[in-house]
Formats: structure tokens, C-alpha cells, sequence
């Protein structure tokens, strides 16, 4: 009896990851044991990195925040200690935008904190 190989399938699953490979560099995109792995790696890395990405959004904004609060004389942790202390919730990346396009509106946030922070050491 010959032997059965499904050569529809195998070749669906080749071009499959050569078709993913696509854009690589020399046997990497040609060769299918090398396309492979290419390919697995290029998968781990976008999984891995869109975890990232959000870490480094964040960054991101609290260093744009830091430094507009640093502009009206306040640092950071103050400034988002006043925020909490004044009872505003507004995300870090809506402060990040508002301080980069709309600064006298970041700076009225920041005196809300400020206010708030004198408030609770007037307190004391």
C-alpha cells in the first residue's frame, strides 16, 4: 500500500508561515524551517510587547506631566497627591495631552492641586 502523505495540507501550512514571513531578511523569508522560526519569534515579541507598550505609554505621560508640573513650579508626586486630595479623577493620559496642547487648562489643574495641598496642610 503506498504511503499517504496530505500534501494539500503540508503545503497550506508552509506557505502559510512563509506568507507570515514575508519581509525578512534572505533564507528567512525562503526557507521554511528558518520562515518558521522567524515567524514563532516575531509572534513572541508582538505578544510580549503589547504588554510593553502600555508600560511604555505610561512612562510616557508621567514624564510629559512631570515636566509641565515642573514648568508652574510643583513636582509630580505633589502635584498628583494634590489631585487626589482635591477629589479629581482624570487619567494620566488625558494630563499628559492637556499639558502638552492646552497649558493654561493644565495649569488651572494645577492649582487645584495646589489648593487642595495647602488645604490639608493648614489642617495639620
Amino acid at each position: 500500500m503506498p504511503r499517504a502523505i496530505n500534501n494539500v495540507a503540508s503545503k497550506r501550512r508552509r506557505k502559510k508561515i512563509l506568507k507570515q514571513a514575508k519581509g525578512a531578511y534572505a533564507g528567512r523569508s525562503r526557507l521554511f524551517p528558518n520562515a518558521k522560526e522567524t515567524v514563532m519569534r516575531g509572534l513572541r515579541y508582538a505578544y510580549r510587547d503589547r504588554r510593553v507598550k502600555k508600560r511604555d505609554f505610561r512612562r510616557l505621560w508621567i514624564t510629559r506631566i512631570n515636566a509641565a508640573t515642573r514648568m508652574e513650579g510643583m513636582s509630580y508626586n505633589r502635584f498628583m497627591n494634590g489631585l487626589k486630595l482635591a477629589g479629581v479623577e482624570v487619567d494620566r493620559r488625558t494630563l499628559a495631552d492637556m499639558a502638552v496642547s492646552d497649558p493654561p487648562a493644565f495649569a488651572a489643574f494645577v492649582n487645584q492641586a495646589k489648593d487642595a495641598l495647602d488645604r490639608v496642610q493648614a489642617s495639620q
